[in-house]
């Protein structure tokens, strides 16, 4: 691998998992993930940093098993920034409408114009211990022109856009940068999950079509709604994977352990789906004979969980005012994707087409197979994430380098003129014969 290659590393802090995904851009365009690790998650509760000391150990051991995944690869890089994910219930969006004036009607609107606009609305003012994530362009109006998604090479003297606005906690944030500091690492960029895993598993046609992303996580449950390509709708349900799991503890009056085992091996969302006669028989206490759970209960149990979750998004997805236009209807994704049947039971609580979202989108050809699971959407996400706002410098770069060429030839050609003249002007001073007698 050349030195030139450009390498990203996101880093997904989740509430059961922290992990490391390093990645390269193959010459198909396609994420080629070339090192992966994980580690347990015991700081985090809910998407928020609880324990900083917990949290680094967890950072460090998932970058050092990266580390060693590339190292048996044959790859030699050093890691030293992440692009971070962050989630959690203090999670807020807000819509906002601003404009700035351009003033000179013969000039196009650049780019320049576009980023004035959006780095003014970051000044909005917010309660008190909020702070500004990300500001996200909606659609545009020039004059009174609407509806515009792409305004540059317009001409007009107002420029006015739709933001949608997500802000977080200003402690949950700085905790976030605190816990990368003391691992050894920078954040070179902070960027919401559901976005990020948005990029793993949604097509641009489905982004178009309009769409609805849920990414279930252990803490929390992510929603993120798009429409024409642009994100319209955020939202954070308080329930995840893990509340899952406490219900099976309690409901069936197993271990926490145990109960997380049986959702994984024989969850379903769907009792119905289920036979009454299937039994599981689990450890119990020492001493004591072997507990029986029944596979229909376990998934009475589980189902009357996630019916509430998607009620709660289905609540999320009539509040956006989108429900008649998600033409690509919900994409599922996430650790809690992968109980079984859960496509058919949300599409019979929501009434809506349900598919489960796998992180492959945008992944080329790869050793690690597991990457494609929907439990690391988030942290492939990121680095898709990484490499686009990459593409968006370079590609910025060589707009202001076009014009610094294009502005260097007009002042050549000018010079060059003037030097023209200038000639002729001393040709006829000194060559005309009249100015000779003279």
């Amino acid at each position: 691998m050349s030195a030139e290659t450009k390498i990203i590393v996101g880093l997904d802090i989740g509430t059961t998992k922290v992990c490391a995904i390093v990645g390269h851009k193959n010459g198909h365009g396609k994420i080629e993930v070339l090192g992966m690790g994980k580690a347990e998650s015991l700081g985090v509760i809910r998407g928020e940093v609880r324990n900083i000391e917990k949290t680094v150990k967890a950072i460090m051991e998932a970058v050092d098993k990266a580390k060693q995944s590339l190292q048996k690869n044959n790859i030699k890089i050093e890691i030293n920034s992440v692009h971070v994910g962050i989630a959690g219930q203090h999670i807020k969006s807000v819509q906002h409408r601003n404009s700035i004036s351009l003033g000179n009607t013969d000039e196009e609107i650049n780019k320049d114009d576009v980023d004035r606009l959006i780095k003014d609305t970051y000044k909005l003012a917010l309660a008190p211990g909020d702070e500004i994530i990300h500001v996200l362009p909606q659609e545009y109006t020039v004059d009174d022109i609407g509806d515009v998604y792409d305004p540059i090479g317009m001409s007009g003297v107002r420029l006015t856009s739709n933001f949608h606005i997500i802000t977080g906690n200003v402690d949950a944030i700085k905790n976030i940068y605190k816990s990368v500091d003391r691992a050894g690492l920078v954040v070179a960029d902070l960027i919401l999950e559901p976005l990020s895993s948005a990029d793993a598993v949604l097509t641009s046609e489905e982004l178009e079509a309009g769409v609805c992303l849920v990414d279930i996580g252990g803490g929390t449950t992510d929603i993120a709604i798009f429409k024409n390509g642009i994100i319209r709708h955020t939202a954070v349900i308080p329930f995840g994977g893990n509340i899952i799991t406490k219900d099976i503890e309690e409901g069936c009056n197993v271990l926490r352990n145990q109960a997380e085992a049986l959702k994984l091996k024989f969850g379903s969302a769907l009792a119905e789906e289920n036979k009454e006669n299937e039994i599981v028989c689990i450890p119990s206490f020492h001493g004591r004979p072997p507990k029986e759970v029944s596979v229909k209960n376990l998934a009475l149990v589980i189902q009357a969980r996630v019916e509430e979750i998607f009620e709660s998004v289905l609540y999320e997805i009539k509040s956006s005012g989108l429900e008649k236009k998600m033409n690509a209807g919900i994409v599922i994704t996430g650790g809690g994707s992968q109980l079984k049947h859960l496509d058919k039971l949300v599409e019979f609580v929501t009434g809506i087409d349900t598919r489960i979202g796998y992180a492959n989108e945008h992944i080329g050809k790869t050793a690690i197979e597991e990457i494609k699971n929907p439990i690391y959407a988030t942290g492939v996400g990121l680095v898709v994430k990484g490499f686009k706002a990459i593409e968006e410098r370079e590609k910025i770069d060589s707009i202001k380098d076009v014009k610094e060429r294009e502005k260097a030839k007009k002042s050549n050609n000018e010079t060059n003129l003037l030097s023209r003249w200038f000639d002729k002007g001393k040709k006829w001073l000194y060559d005309d014969d009249e100015m000779k007698d003279f």
